[in-house]
Parts: structure tokens; sequence; C-alpha cells
């Protein structure tokens, strides 16, 4: 994606706009991975929601697993008949610095939302409001984190459906008394239901019927196809990386939740003992102003150090920075994603697609994609965790069949089809409940069983 792909008003792709920059491939193409049964029930359940106008809401369309997800499924939607939109929130540095604020006390950083900082995420929201962010009517409008959670509040029309998706893990705010959980009960309560990526983030004081639906990978995007010897040799050429050298791989945000330091650590006791190198690659999303800081943090930690290479990966061309991605991870002899806290970490499906072994934070929805010894492994201190990383690189056999299991793993449960299945059915349900004016605020449903 180029700066050029979004539009003024924040439109990423738009069918009755005639602006879609990116597509996905044919349902033919997904049928060889998840199977002829899955796609047809997928067709059934999208024939009865047809002509639906959906729109997507979010803050950013750089960077980060919310927007990687919609760059598959709002193509994919329209594929199946839904005239489906995206849009984004353009916000002042001030609001996104509240928004980060507001994500970091959700996940359990301690601290107040302030006065202010509402004051300054309000004004933004009523800037959107005024400057017409939703220019038509949509059947349906899922907005995505609390970033632009308030504008249901000016926004709604009768007849219309408003959801939340939350990708974020708020276990420690459900559990705390920071008195987050009021606020984001008042911004839910215009809505008409809340989806969530797994059951424990589901906080049943919030007065709207809600969701379980985990995020998936697109298996065939550019981030996750087989790349050939050509294309995974460019990539490491340009960063001057040796192939021969086994690679211990991190990719992700540049976040402070990320366990940037524990990968650091683990891999200086590694290499201690073995000749290896560390790939640390991210980027930093337009909503996110923290990452400058700890990239810079990580620039110093790690200065004079030749073994470990720190690549800010340009977020300007999307393609090309899912293909650098991929191939990080396809010739990753170990990937770590040892964060401390991780609404799902879309990075640990992507790698365990590609048949790599993985060591992960045993946080959030990781515990639901490493089942720990059988399709990967938690961090533990950097001691431990440094000799799994020395029995991986040592035992190329047992790191082969881990690997594998992995693929498997996310094959059968993190596969974009299920999960557009899911997302259709909680829509459909919805609706069906708005018609015969009946709303299910105390139902949970779940479409995985966790």
């Amino acid at each position: 994606m180029t700066s050029q792909t979004v539009l003024p008003d924040g439109t990423v792709y738009s069918r009755r706009r005639n602006h879609r920059p990116f597509t996905v491939h044919p349902l033919e193409a997904y049928a060889s991975i998840v199977g002829e049964e899955k796609i047809e029930r997928l067709c059934d359940v999208s024939q009865q929601l047809k002509g639906l106008k959906l729109l997507e809401l979010n803050s950013t369309a750089q960077g980060g697993g919310v927007a990687e997800m919609l760059f598959s499924s709002v193509p994919f939607l329209d594929l199946l008949g839904i005239d489906a939109e995206w849009k984004i929130i353009n916000g002042h540095a001030s609001y996104y610095e509240c928004t980060k604020k507001l994500h970091n006390l959700l996940q359990g950083m301690k601290g107040t939302f302030s006065p202010e900082m509402k004051q300054i995420y309000g004004d933004q929201i009523r800037e959107c409001v005024a400057n017409n962010i939703i220019d038509y009517s949509p059947d349906v409008v899922n907005v995505n984190d609390p970033q632009p959670m308030l504008l249901c509040q000016y926004l709604k029309k009768n007849g219309e459906s408003w959801f939340w998706r939350c990708h974020i893990d708020i276990e420690p705010a459900v559990r705390s008394s920071n008195g987050l959980l009021d606020l984001i009960h008042e911004w839910i309560v215009d809505y008409d239901a809340a989806i969530f990526s797994a059951a424990r983030y589901v906080h049943s004081g919030w007065p709207v019927p809600k969701f379980v639906i985990p995020p998936f990978i697109d298996p065939l995007s550019e981030k996750n196809r087989q790349l050939t010897e050509e294309e995974i040799d460019r990539v490491l050429n340009k960063y001057g990386i040796d192939s021969r050298i086994p690679m211990v791989v991190q990719i992700g945000r540049f976040d402070p939740w990320k366990g940037l330091d524990r990968t650091v650590a683990a891999f200086r006791q590694v290499r201690k003992e073995k000749k290896c190198q560390l790939i640390i690659a991210g980027g930093s999303a337009s909503d996110d102003p923290e990452s400058e800081k700890i990239l810079n943090d990580l620039y110093e930690t790690t200065a004079g150090d030749e073994d470990i290479h720190i690549l800010n990966l340009s977020l300007a061309n999307r393609l090309e920075n899912y293909t650098e991605v991929n191939a990080l991870q396809q010739t990753a002899s170990v990937v770590m994603a040892p964060s401390t806290r991780e609404g799902f970490g879309l990075v640990v499906s992507e790698a365990l697609w590609k048949s790599r072994p993985v060591i992960a934070g045993n946080v959030g929805g990781m515990t639901f994609q490493i089942k720990n010894g059988q399709t990967g492994y938690f961090y533990h201190s950097p001691k431990v965790t440094a000799d799994k990383i020395l029995y991986l690189l040592d035992n190329p056999e047992a790191a082969r069949k881990i690997g594998e299991a992995g693929r498997k793993h996310v094959q059968n449960r993190f596969m974009i089809v299920d999960r557009m299945i899911d997302y259709l059915m909680a829509i459909g349900i919805t609706l069906d409940s708005a018609s015969a004016n009946y709303r299910r605020s105390e139902s949970i449903t779940s479409f995985y069983p966790w």
C-alpha cells in the first residue's frame, strides 16, 4: 500500500466509490487449503446477507494486526457479494498519544486516563463527525478497538447495527479497578453487539450481546504465500543477512509489550554456545507514537553487536513490506514472540503456518496458538529459553516436527474462511434480533471451542 491508496477522507476500500486498490484470491484457491465443505458453508452463510452494506472503521491502514486482517477480509467479503467498505480516522498526534495510553491502560499499564485525555479524545471524534466520516447509510458498522469507539454515540442511525470489535487483551482491566471498564461502558451502551478474540476477554458487565471470534490469517496473502528462493535471497541480500548462519527472528511492532528485551537477553545466552544471528524486524504504525522511542532504545542497547540486525521495515509499500516479513519468517531457524501482553499475536500464526518453531509469551491469545511442547514453546527465563533455542538449532528434525504440528494447528483453526463464516453468522444473528425487536443483552456466543 502507498499513501495514494488511502483517499483524503480516509477511505481505504470502497465498492460503491469504485476504489478497490487490493484484492484476494478466488474462493477456489482457498478450497485447496480448507476443503470444499467449508467453502460451501461460507457461500451458504454469505448468500443470506448478499448486498449488505458493511463499513469497517479503525485508526490506521499502516501496520498492526487489525489493518492486516482488514486488507484481506474486506475484499474477501466483497468477493462474497457483501458491499464492503473500509475507512480510517484521520487523527491528530495528540489524539493518537491518548489512544495509545488508553490501549496500554487496558492491557495493564499503571496510570489513569485523565480528564484532559478524555477531552482530546472526544474533540477528535467530534471533528471526525463534523468532517462527515460516514457519508452514507451502511446497514452494519464494525468499529475496531477503542480509537474510533465513541463515533457510535454521534453517528448511529435508526436501522443500522453497530458492532464494536475488541482486539486487545483487556483481562488486566477486567481484574483491576482503574475505572476504564466504566468508561468503556459509557461508550458501548449504544452498540448492538461486541466481538472479542477470546472468551477470557469478555466483560459480562457491558450490556450488549457478545460474540467470541478469534483472528485469522490469509494463507494466500503476500505475507503468507510460499516465496521462491530468488525472492528470499533478494530480501536477505538487501539487509546484509547471511543465510548460512542460523537465524533467530522476531517480527512485530516496536512496542513495549512485545518482549524485545527478553529476546535480546535469550539470544546473547545462545550465542555464548553457538554461532547464530538475531534479526528483529518491525515497523511503526501511524497510530502508535511510542514506536520511535522503542526503536531508538533498541538501537542503543544493541549498538556494536554485529550479530544483531535491527530492521526498521518501511511501510511505504505494503506488499513489499509483507514480502520482506515473509522472507524473514520462512528462513528463520526459530521465531521469537515473547510478548508480555498480546490480544492474539498474528505473527505467531504466520510463523506456525510457515512450519517454523515458535517461542512465545504465555499470555493472551498466544495461549490458543501454542500448545507447549506440541505446536511451539512458551518463554520462561532467558537461560531456560536459550537452552530451548539451542535444542532447536541442534536438532533440526525436532524443529521440523514441531513446526509441522504448528502449521496444522493454524490450518485447522485460524484461517480466513472459518472466521468469515463466524463473522457473517454474528451479523446475521444480530440483524435477526433487531428485526424481531429483541435485544440479546446478556448472551455470549462463541464460534470456537475455547
